[in-house]
């Protein structure tokens, strides 16, 4: 019994931080939940599919806090749905079926070079620019993110990471801005069609589930809570700082 309860506090406590870092920067909770359920001895398809499930979790968390600012459009959030959806069903179909040593090297190179771009350029993300997009861009913007959402179906870490940089670049929004989207529509929603399909494919390993859940609400609400209270300054440093840290967590 006492295992037990120290086995859940153990995830509660690694979840509360995982997902409170992760809400601040725009991704990146999979840095410490999945390789913890890793080393706790599950399966990588059963904790793949455990952490997904609990990292829907993050989205309500931090959904409760950002909609309270109503600061989302929903024209371009169903933008983001439209494109980035069928990515990740096809990630989550795919990944169970083919190795996925090189996509994690070839994805954790790719998120420290975002942590760096973003180190090396001070004023990007840190106030809104107004763009003005043709239909050509709004396609070339609408593909990556569903080749974000194939990534998001199929890897665990860093994906959020990369919605929120490509909302920043190509978009304009500042980052506070674009982790309020990324949170609530990969979080939640990316996160929560991804989590079926694993489900459906796999176990999961539910009565973990339930600490994973209440940590990630709890952290998700603070991380997100701390993002609107300091603005895009201290989100655009938990950003390069949670990138750099995803890319070698990928790469090792």
């Amino acid at each position: 019994m006492l295992e037990v309860m120290t086995e859940q506090l153990l995830l509660f406590c690694i979840s509360i931080v995982a997902n409170g870092l992760s809400a601040m920067a725009g991704g990146g909770a999979g840095l410490l939940q999945f390789p913890a359920l890793l080393f706790l001895g599950l399966a990588f398809s059963t904790a793949l599919a455990t952490h997904k499930v609990a990292s829907v979790a993050l989205g309500v968390g931090a959904t409760i806090r950002h909609l309270r600012e109503k600061r989302l459009k929903l024209r371009f959030a169903l933008f983001i749905l439209g494109f980035g959806l069928p990515g990740v069903v096809l990630g989550a179909m795919l990944i169970l079926h083919v190795p996925d040593a090189l996509a994690k090297t070839t994805l954790g190179i790719l998120t420290i070079s975002l942590g760096i771009y973003s180190w090396c350029s001070p004023t990007l993300g840190l106030a809104e620019v107004k763009k003005q997009h043709r239909l050509k861009e709004w396609i070339i913007g609408g593909v990556v993110l569903f080749l974000i959402g194939v990534l998001n179906g199929s890897i665990t870490s860093g994906t959020g990471l990369f919605v929120t940089v490509w909302l920043v670049i190509w978009f304009g929004l500042d980052y506070q801005r674009a982790v309020a989207y990324t949170l609530i529509l990969v979080g939640l929603l990316w996160n929560g069609v991804g989590a079926i399909t694993l489900a459906s494919q796999t176990m999961v390993k539910w009565e973990w589930v339930i600490p994973l859940v209440i940590g990630a609400i709890l952290g998700g609400y603070l991380g997100a809570h701390l993002s609107i209270a300091k603005g895009s300054g201290l989100v655009k440093r938990c950003f390069e700082v949670v990138t750099v840290l995803v890319g070698i967590s990928l790469l090792l």
